[in-house]
């Protein structure tokens, strides 16, 4: 049931790990990187409202969400095999934006897939298992070039006509396969039980595009006041979060193999370094997740999402003085917990709050507050880049830093939640494992 977010996380890994170094390998400027990322962002807040609006209706011979798994992981793979093949940064950037579309049509109804078919009792050991099925995809998906080039030696190859080393293409394909194998054996092997009586009614009901966009608007308007409290802590969280990708493994190659020159061996050692970094802190988050639980049921739901946020600042801030890479693990090891709380304490603070019968379209809302901040940090992180930061990558995954410490600020505005009535601690559970 759960495998196929193990292809999905081994596809959106790949992309975060290698796009900017991509971009600079076609010619793209520190300061281009994060107007060429735009198409991440833009594609989400557009495709995970309208899958996940689409996806509470749906109802055909492969089910109510597994048609959206299928198309999605047909369109990324084809677009992670075409990707090391850009020859322009027009063609990457087009390609990115199928790329991430895809991906968001095959993520957003995997939110609700365990939900519809477990039964209450089964429900944690099932998102225990996409728990654990997500860290795996993240952690391989990062550690790939590396390993491709320490131990095949992949890297010896140089690179291939539009100046991309052969480990991130090799590591291009794999995930491909990876991606479409994982998902169609979650097709293949997970059937979904018919819909409600309620549902199939609402199914046959006349549908225009017209309702449907006044529904989605209603929606949205009537959205719950927590979602509503969450949105600064989402803002800042994910401008920060999206600083730290755009440039750290750019900022890894500079400053810690001490090489600005692209076509060196160094540099690509540097990028594949970053990938190392990435998987360790996708590790660590795999792991922490676990621990969410407890720790939200002794100190609350707003102090650990806190303390998890602040240890991620530190963590982030801190790398202005680690420069030795083995050391750089550790400050990759608190952001890993932070960013296991981010995957995991915004939807448990917000799943009191939200219909049963919207949960698709609710968590594609949701999802608006995670996509704009990194839009306006696509357009506006170049010119300060350029104006502030003195084109220093590395001062821009610090920035991100200080966004992060502001984030764990706000949360502690956000209401209290009755984590401690009577069902709240085995829902938190649920919840937690279901998101990270």
């Amino acid at each position: 049931m759960s495998f196929g977010f193990f292809g999905i996380q081994f596809g959106w890994a790949l992309q975060m790990a290698n796009m900017s170094a991509i971009y600079e390998y076609l010619g793209a400027s520190a300061e281009q990187i994060p107007l060429l990322w735009l198409a991440a962002p833009v594609s989400g807040l557009i495709a995970q409202p309208i899958v996940g609006y689409l996806s509470d209706r749906t109802w055909c011979c492969l089910g109510r969400r597994r048609p959206y798994f299928l198309i999605g992981a047909i369109l990324s793979s084809a677009a992670l095999i075409l990707m090391p093949h850009c020859s322009t940064l027009w063609m990457a950037a087009g390609l990115l934006w199928i790329l991430d579309t895809s991906i968001n049509i095959s993520m957003e109804p995997f939110r609700a897939f365990t939900a519809d078919l477990l039964p209450a009792e089964q429900r944690t050991q099932g998102f225990a298992m996409q728990s654990l099925l997500i860290g795996c995809g993240a952690v391989v998906a990062a550690l790939l070039p590396w390993y491709l080039n320490h131990f095949f030696a992949a890297g010896d190859r140089g690179t291939n006509g539009s100046g991309i080393p052969f480990t991130i293409e090799i590591s291009f394909y794999l995930g491909a396969a990876v991606f479409l194998a994982a998902v169609v054996w979650t097709v293949v092997t997970t059937p979904e039980r018919p819909p409600e009586e309620r549902f199939a009614r609402s199914q046959s009901e006349p549908q225009t595009f017209g309702s449907a966009v006044r529904e989605m608007v209603a929606l949205i308007l009537q959205m719950p006041e927590r979602m509503k409290q969450l949105a600064g802590v989402q803002f800042f969280t994910w401008m920060g979060v999206f600083c730290v990708l755009l440039y750290f493994p750019a900022a890894i190659a500079r400053y810690t193999f001490g090489t600005m020159d692209k076509s060196s061996p160094l540099y690509a050692d540097g990028i594949a370094w970053a990938g190392v970094c990435i998987a360790l802190y996708s590790g660590v988050c795999c792991l922490f997740s676990l621990l969410l639980p407890r720790l939200a049921s002794v100190l609350g739901s707003k102090m650990t999402h806190s303390l998890c946020l602040l240890c991620g600042s530190v963590g982030i801030i801190s790398l202005l003085w680690v420069r030795d890479r083995y050391f750089i693990l550790l400050p990759m090891a608190c952001f890993g917990i932070a960013w296991a709380s981010i995957l995991a304490m915004p939807y448990a603070m917000l799943s009191q709050s939200i219909p049963a019968k919207h949960t698709g379209i609710y968590m594609g809302i949701f999802n608006a507050f995670i996509v704009i901040p990194q839009i306006l940090t696509a357009l506006g992180l170049g010119w300060v880049m350029s104006h502030y930061l003195h084109h220093n990558c590395l001062l821009a995954v610090v920035l991100g830093g200080f966004c992060l410490l502001v984030a764990a600020v706000l949360v502690l505005s956000v209401e209290d939640l009755p984590w401690e009535s009577r069902d709240g601690i085995p829902l938190l559970q649920n919840q937690l494992s279901a998101n990270s």
